[in-house]
């Protein structure tokens, strides 16, 4: 093992010129936090905390981590907490995706740079598992996820709520003009109301999903309500699930495998999972030198069934999920076609944990798979002229009476022209048309937000139109729906043919076909392309600077260059 076999406080002394006086110091000052000389000699557990009072997501974690240090303890090991970077969703500017890698970066430094033989970490919001993972597969210290949980719903006048599918709806109520300004603001306030993570299907409760598909976190963990009982029984478990892995390591490395990458993507498939999950997937892989081809995706999307009806998709919740049985009763109906040989944290391989005594089963929610919700996966990459190197449609969340056809595109240049112009009364757009925002890709100042889910023109919203094809490089929350071309690749920002696209175009779609293409003569793209010039400035300095500087485009997982293992 590293550090020529060490243990405990006794790995990656700090560097004094003389090893034993390095752990004699690192002794003393640990004695000075009151620890006895046996508590010393156990095997340390790190605990990652990313709580902040900028995430509300994680308010319970000071529960967990009491939890998490229960377990450790119980099973003979040395806890010990550390805080991360936390990346509270709604709470960052200008897009919690701009700092997932930065926060990846002080996971993994902090795990390799302080003493430790495992890791628990802490994690929930939608970028926070992601940069965990990410992180910990980078160190490869022996890990066990722990996620926060999705908030319990509320109750309404007669209507269960949560955020944030709900969010979204009532919003687009608001702004058709369904719903006056008193009922609007009466609903603020009843969306999230509780601890945790949202409470549909959205990034984060996929990417809970896939820690659990993965192997990276214990079994029937995933779905368990933030402020339900046994969300601190899961902590306390995964508390001792850590000891062992403390004497006994399987490391990130071992269980994160082209072969579990898969597992992970055919669950995310089953249950209708978030678009952003696909960037997230292949990140994580990419630190382990694993690939994620989008043309691999669209052979799992159209061999795994959506056996998962929950908001966006469905009208069901992540606490429904958890009373259902769970994401193991979804992977049991899948394992004909998972690999089974996978190891996970749990110590089992997979096939030995889906072996274990099934429970309730609510069959209203995670449907068998021979009478599954659609026969093909939630989620397709698109390909053509107007995104070669791919785009992601989460086709279970969009209209199929939108996905074969060709429209006229209404381009808007940046955001700030998105939201100059949406809105005005002379827009020129029909419902037929695709409506087509670029520059709002990973390196277009923005840092890809989760704006692709572009407002229907309020014109148009008032007239009772739902749903439009919307296009382009930017990102979409998981709690949203429509038809929506996400993730185009290469970006405008970077010359792209997206930033080809005018006003007036055609564009053609067809899911069927898996393309999304410019339809524009190539002389005139030639003509375009050698006029198109760079709208971004790269920042002088910081953190921005770096991450101009070296992020990948969407269909890498827009990663950082140095960080994929080669």
């Amino acid at each position: 093992m590293a550090d020529g076999g060490r243990r405990g406080l006794a790995r990656g002394l700090t560097s004094y010129g003389d090893a034993d006086f390095s752990l004699y110091l690192r002794r003393s000052f640990a004695r000075s936090m009151g620890y006895s000389s046996e508590m010393l000699a156990r095997p340390v557990v790190g605990i990652a905390d990313s709580a902040s009072g900028f995430n509300n997501c994680h308010r319970h974690f000071p529960e967990l981590v009491e939890a998490a240090k229960r377990g450790v303890l119980a099973a003979g090991g040395l806890p010990l907490v550390f805080p991360t970077i936390s990346l509270g969703e709604v709470f960052l500017h200008p897009t919690s995706m701009m700092f997932r890698n930065l926060m990846s970066i002080d996971v993994e430094e902090m795990i390799r740079a302080q003493p430790m033989d495992a890791v628990i970490l802490l994690g929930g919001c939608d970028k926070t598992v992601p940069a965990q993972l990410m992180g910990a597969a980078s160190a490869d210290v022996p890990a066990v996820q722990v996620v926060a949980g999705p908030m319990m719903p509320a109750r309404w006048q007669g209507e269960r709520l949560g955020a944030c599918t709900d969010c979204r709806r009532f919003w687009a109520m608001y702004r058709a003009g369904a719903i006056e300004r008193r009922r609007i603001e009466e609903v603020e306030g009843n969306l999230a109301t509780t601890a945790g993570t949202c409470a549909v299907m959205g990034t984060a409760s996929t990417m809970a999903a896939i820690a659990e598909a993965l192997g990276m976190a214990l079994p029937g963990t995933a779905a368990i309500p933030a402020v339900h009982a046994d969300r601190l029984r899961a902590a306390e478990a995964s508390g001792r699930r850590a000891v062992e892995l403390a004497r006994d390591p399987i490391r990130p490395s071992q269980i994160i495998t082209a072969r579990s990458v898969e597992n992970a993507l055919r669950v995310a498939l089953a249950i209708g999972g978030s678009t952003n999950a696909i960037l997230h997937l292949t990140a994580i892989a990419g630190r382990v030198g694993v690939e994620v081809s989008l043309g691999r995706l669209n052979e799992l999307s159209d061999s795994t069934p959506v056996l998962v009806d929950l908001k966006p998709s469905g009208e069901h919740y992540m606490s429904d999920l958890f009373a259902a049985g769970g994401i193991g009763a979804v992977m049991r109906e899948l394992e004909e076609l998972l690999h089974l040989d996978c190891r996970t944290a749990s110590g089992e391989t997979l096939g030995e944990r889906l072996a274990a005594p099934t429970g309730y089963v609510d069959r209203g929610i995670v449907r068998p798979i021979t009478e599954p919700y659609r026969r093909e996966g939630g989620l397709v990459a698109l390909f053509g002229t107007l995104a070669p190197q791919g785009a992601i449609l989460k086709r279970s969340a969009a209209d199929p009476g939108l996905f074969e056809r060709a429209g006229r595109a209404v381009v808007f240049s940046s955001l700030e022209d998105l939201a100059a112009r949406i809105d005005a009364p002379d827009l020129d757009v029909t419902p037929d048309d695709f409506l087509v925002l670029q520059n709002a890709g990973p390196r277009s100042g923005a840092a890809m937000p989760e704006a692709g889910y572009l407002p229907i023109p309020a014109k148009l919203a008032r007239a009772g139109v739902k749903d439009m094809v919307r296009i382009s490089d930017a990102r979409m929350s998981g709690t949203a729906y429509g038809t929506i071309v996400l993730h185009v690749a290469p970006e405008a920002a970077v010359g792209g043919p997206l930033a080809l696209a005018r006003t007036g175009d055609r564009i053609g779609l067809s899911v069927k076909a898996r393309r999304i293409d410019l339809l524009v003569d190539e002389a005139e793209l030639a003509r375009r392309r050698a006029q198109w010039r760079s709208p971004v400035r790269t920042p002088a300095r910081g953190y921005a600077k770096l991450y101009m500087d070296h992020v990948l485009q969407a269909d890498a997982g827009c990663d950082f260059d140095f960080l994929i293992k080669a």
